[in-house]
């Protein structure tokens, strides 16, 4: 059985007294080397849920735990060097005067050398295709570059989960399957990865597992084409299927979720 790095048990939460609840008694697990992916409507708790598995949010009731680590009772600075997360928008989180000090200040907190600190920045630098001078401020670049930067600050420090909210707007399909793609090869090496997105494409390419939430609770978890597969329940909850999965679907071949699946399962069915 894999080690489990991040669990949630029965946890409620809302941002004030007076809030109805945002999270309603949710239990979530996130395995070693394991690719979750989240999707549901705007407000169903995505984001709330994920800035518990680094402490930036506590929960009112139930627990959150880390390696273990109750995060009630962790100072979020530790919970970081475990967990890194990135935001919706880049400019909550970029705060440093120039993209060398942004991509090394946490590496410096850590303990790592000046060496190391410049290996790590070149390599994380090359993974999201992000090729400007160190020592601009990186609030000169645009939108989507500033996204690559901070997907750059949490890939250099190399944590045991990557939480990714929404990392992607600003950045073109390729480079984002790209750069999706260099999270799976970390999860075979151990580490593990939380999706937040929208498009259901990116989740059903990569994705192990698949969690829907809705108004505050998980209401449906599987895998991608036991989920975004499921043509009838997309539809019922608002979203658009995949045309992959309505062309299946059709056809009477089942729940296929990937192109590439699809093309396998067609051909098969012709050598028969």
């Amino acid at each position: 059985m894999s080690e489990v790095l991040i669990e949630a048990k029965g946890v409620w939460f809302k941002y004030n007294k007076k809030q109805d609840w945002v999270l309603k008694d949710v239990n979530f697990t996130v395995k070693k080397g394991e690719f979750v992916g989240i999707i549901g409507e705007s407000g169903a708790g995505k984001t709330t849920l994920a800035k518990h598995f680094n402490g930036l949010l506590k929960p009112w009731r139930g627990e959150v735990r880390v390696l273990g680590m109750d995060t009630r009772r962790v100072p979020t600075s530790r919970l970081a060097r475990h967990v890194g997360y990135v935001f919706q928008n880049p400019d909550s989180q970029i705060y440093s005067a120039t993209i060398r000090d942004e991509l090394s200040v946490g590496l410096k907190k850590l303990g790592f050398k000046a060496g190391e600190i410049e290996e790590r920045i070149k390599w994380a630098l090359e993974v999201v295709d992000l090729k400007k001078p160190l020592d601009i401020s990186p609030h000169v670049l645009s939108f989507g570059e500033r996204h690559r930067l901070a997907i750059a600050t949490v890939l250099a420090l190399n944590p045991d989960v990557f939480v990714l909210d929404e990392p992607f707007a600003g950045i073109d399909y390729k480079r984002s399957l790209n750069l999706l793609e260099i999270f799976r090869e970390l999860t075979k090496k151990g580490h593990s990865v939380v999706l937040i997105a929208h498009d259901l494409q990116l989740i059903a390419e990569l994705a192990d597992r698949v969690v829907f939430m809705s108004q505050g609770r998980i209401v449906r978890e599987g895998t991608p084409e036991e989920v975004i597969g499921d043509v009838a329940f997309l539809e019922s909850n608002g979203y658009i299927p995949l045309q992959v999965s309505v062309i299946a679907s059709k056809l009477g071949l089942g729940r296929i979720v990937r192109v590439s699946d699809m093309a396998e399962e067609l051909y098969r069915r012709l050598t028969l």
